[in-house]
């Protein structure tokens, strides 16, 4: 992790309060967050792509996104 990128110690607190129910919509959120940029990334490098194009890709991205 870059330092940039490391919760703070507030973060840490907030995130420990919260319930496991909490944390998972949060990250839940992320994720379609995350898929919705990627879409709008692919959809400015391929404006002759169809919506369907557009999703058949970002989902196949996502289901092979390694960390």
């Amino acid at each position: 992790m870059l330092s940039d990128e490391q919760a703070s110690p507030e973060q840490i607190e907030l995130f420990r309060a919260m319930s496991g129910e909490k944390r998972l919509q949060l990250a839940e959120q992320l994720y379609w967050s995350a898929r919705r940029i990627k879409a709008a990334g692919l959809r400015a490098q391929h404006p002759d792509w169809s919506q369907e194009q557009v999703e058949a890709e970002t989902r196949r991205i996502f289901l092979y996104a390694r960390t």
